[in-house]
This record gives structure tokens, C-alpha cells and sequence, in this order.
């Protein structure tokens, strides 16, 4: 494995701490109507029916947030909300992990170019980004590619502006199914940020590597390729 060229990161759930930002929103909603549902029924209730809305046709990620919205109330036995679009509202507000942006400047500082390859919208990255204090040189999203990981064309793009060099790209993620699998199945290489302590399938590739956090992330590709030039 030579040192890479690029490394992108999954954005929400990988450097935006989106549980956070979607529970707190979510909660708020509930608590307006009168309602109390605890932080992990309410993430369950997302996370079960937002692959399934994504994997139906392309919406923008505000359409999907706004439908959400609906389709989490209903199992809740909440009402339709009086605000839609609450969610995606929410969302530039949404904070980053505590060591995202530490993790970054270290990898900035190492030399790396740095990417994001994200189910969003360009709009509402651009409302996350002024969270982080380094340049980002690839950003690729739902919205430029009409679709959503872990379909391959967010992949593709950022191959494409490495000439199809795997070798040139190192990709970091929380989400095994959106990120990791389908990216260690075109041959690049992947750090899993298994923070969850979360299995991964049987029979499915494995990442390059497997660590508990992103400050782990960047001490293996300090060690890793610390020492060569950048």
C-alpha cells in the first residue's frame, strides 16, 4: 500500500455528529406536540426508513429529511408536523465530533488533500463546512451524482479525478453499509471508524483497517505513512 494522494471522509456520522443533530430536532418536534420519545427509539425509527426512502427514486436530501419527518411521526404516534422542513432546517446547526477538526489539521498538516464524499446536498455542505477549519480539494455529493451511497457513483467521481488510480485514495467512514463495503469492493483501500463497536457482515470485504476513533484514523496513517513525503 503506497501513501495516498487523497483522503476522503464520509461527512455526517463520520465528522458531523448527525445522531446528535437528528435526535435533538427530532425530540424538540415531539416535545411541541406533547410527546416524549427516548434518543435511541427515535434514531432506531430514523435509521430503519431512511435507506429505504433513499433507495426508492432521487430526491434531493431536503425532500428526504421532509418526508422523514412524516415517516418517523406516524410509528411514533406523533401528528404530521406543523413546520415541515424542521429537520433540514436543523441541519447546518448539526456539530462535528469533538475531534474532527483536530483529525483534519493533523492530516492537512501531513500533506494529504483532503475530500468529502457525501449524501447531501451542495447547499447544505456548504452550511456544514463552515464547521471545519481546513479546505476540502474534492467534494462530491447525492446531488451532483442523483443518488446515494452505497450505490458506486460517488466512488467513481472521486476515481475519476485520480485517472482510475485506486492506489491514490484512501477513504474514511462510520458507516460500514453506506461507505465501507462498497468502497473495499472497488478495490479502495478504507479506514472503518467503528466507533458504534458495530459487526460487519459475514462473507462481506473487509477495511484496510478497523479502529474506535478518528483520532485512531489518523495516528494509523501517521505511522502508516508519516515518514514519506507528501
Amino acid at each position: 500500500m503506497r501513501r495516498p494522494r487523497i483522503i476522503t471522509f464520509d461527512c455526517y456520522g463520520t465528522l458531523i455528529d448527525w445522531n446528535d443533530g437528528i435526535s435533538t430536532a427530532l425530540i424538540a418536534e415531539g416535545e411541541r406536540q406533547g410527546f416524549h420519545a427516548d434518543r435511541k427509539t427515535i434514531l432506531d425509527a430514523y435509521h430503519a426508513a431512511e435507506p429505504r426512502v433513499q433507495s426508492e427514486h432521487y430526491r434531493t436530501y431536503r425532500e428526504i429529511l421532509t418526508l422523514l419527518e412524516s415517516e418517523i411521526a406516524t410509528p411514533l404516534g406523533w401528528a404530521p408536523p406543523a413546520s415541515p422542513g424542521y429537520l433540514a432546517d436543523s441541519l447546518p446547526d448539526w456539530k462535528p465530533f469533538a475531534d474532527s477538526n483536530r483529525s483534519l489539521d493533523r492530516l492537512a498538516a501531513m500533506g494529504f488533500e483532503l475530500g468529502i464524499l457525501s449524501n447531501i446536498d451542495d447547499e447544505l455542505l456548504a452550511a456544514s463546512r463552515r464547521h471545519f477549519d481546513v479546505d476540502f480539494e474534492l467534494l462530491v455529493t447525492a446531488q451532483q451524482m442523483r443518488s446515494y451511497k452505497p450505490a458506486a457513483p460517488h466512488f467513481e467521481r472521486a476515481l475519476e479525478t485520480l485517472g482510475g488510480d485506486r492506489s491514490a485514495m484512501l477513504h474514511i467512514a462510520q458507516s460500514y453499509f453506506h461507505d465501507i463495503r462498497p468502497a473495499a469492493r472497488m478495490g479502495i483501500d478504507t479506514v472503518w471508524v467503528n466507533r458504534l463497536a458495530e459487526p460487519a457482515s459475514d462473507g462481506d470485504p473487509s477495511p484496510t483497517v478497523e479502529v474506535a476513533d478518528r483520532d485512531a484514523a489518523v495516528d494509523w496513517v501517521d505511522q502508516r505513512f508519516g515518514g514519506e513525503g507528501g
